[in-house]
């Protein structure tokens, strides 16, 4: 198997929404990001293609023995990136550590289970945490729909009390707008569109309405909560005589639980040909968390999302 001539903008072959951001990525800066235990061949080739179209500088971390033979399947010579062999466990802590220090500025999980990497991105003491609960925020290309937007949170907050998701909107928003997204209009979905008791979320989401129209929650527009028909859906609008600056035009989808995202997010790839590519905020850095599954065009585009957020934290 040889190294794809071509990553991310293979990705922008397959749309012209997606091309637009490839063009304005290319701009950017590179970041240092650490790719703990890539023991896959998805894993390396991903990191790979993101370093040859200039998104990352990647810093392999794991067993050195794994990594060079899936360079070597791969036809590259592994040797002109910086590798540091150490066991999973220990490959974890050090990655952890050089994002403490600075010294890389986002993490990208490989073939390791993502509570083993975040368990140490937690961490009080140790870790990577702020403030702010971390989300994993999933940049979609959806054919069926005329822009690119957000899913959040479906990887990472199981359950999100009303102050995660909070958290999760912000981050959510703060995302849009280091994608060039002004304003970005937030929908959070649920079963319906009236504020209900019997579903505790539509509540949640009368609440979180009400501090953006305070300025609690900055950045966007916000409506919620809105069924998912509502949401996406400009015939439903009209049969249902709802007026809404979201309903319809959404840059971000907010859904209830992470049961909820990960079966849309999953229906939507595998149903309706959608390109799913997402990264973790909230933390010091950007986390560029993807399934073990995922292939290396979604790794590499991933990538590019993480230099994005970072070169716009620190601009």
């Amino acid at each position: 198997m040889a190294l794809r001539k071509t990553s991310l903008f293979a990705l922008a072959d397959k749309s012209a929404k997606l091309k637009e951001l490839v063009e304005k990525a290319k701009k950017l800066p590179p970041i240092n990001v650490a790719i703990i235990c890539p023991d896959s061949i998805e894993a390396v080739e991903g990191a790979i293609l993101a370093a040859e179209e200039n998104s990352i500088n990647p810093i392999f971390i794991g067993e050195i023995n794994n990594i060079q033979k899936f360079a070597s399947e791969l036809g590259v010579n592994i040797n002109k990136y910086q590798c540091l062999d150490y066991p999973a466990e220990i490959a974890i802590l050090h990655a952890v550590k050089m994002a403490r220090t600075g010294e890389v500025q986002a993490l990208m999980k490989g073939s390791i289970h993502t509570d083993e990497l975040m368990q140490e991105i937690v961490k009080k003491d140790n870790g990577l945490r702020t403030a702010t609960r971390m989300s994993h925020c999933m940049l979609t290309d959806l054919p069926a729909y005329k822009k690119l937007f957000i899913l959040t949170d479906a990887g990472l907050n199981i359950n999100p009390t009303l102050q995660d998701k909070i958290d999760i909107v912000q981050n959510a928003i703060n995302f849009a707008i280091a994608l060039d997204i002004e304003h970005p209009k937030v929908a959070l979905i649920s079963a319906v569109e009236t504020v209900t008791e019997r579903i505790p979320n539509t509540i949640e989401y009368a609440a979180i309405c009400k501090m953006a129209e305070r300025g609690q929650i900055r950045g966007g527009i916000i409506d919620g909560p809105l069924a998912f028909d509502l949401a996406v859906s400009e015939r439903a609008i009209k049969a249902k005589k709802l007026t809404s600056q979201v309903a319809g035009d959404f840059d971000v989808l907010v859904v209830p639980n992470l049961e909820v995202g990960n079966i849309l997010t999953k229906t939507l790839d595998n149903f309706a040909n959608a390109i799913s590519l997402g990264i973790i905020i909230g933390a010091k850095i950007p986390i560029i968390l993807t399934s073990r599954s995922a292939d290396a065009l979604s790794r590499a585009g991933s990538c590019m999302l993480a230099k994005f957020y970072s070169n716009h934290i620190l601009s």
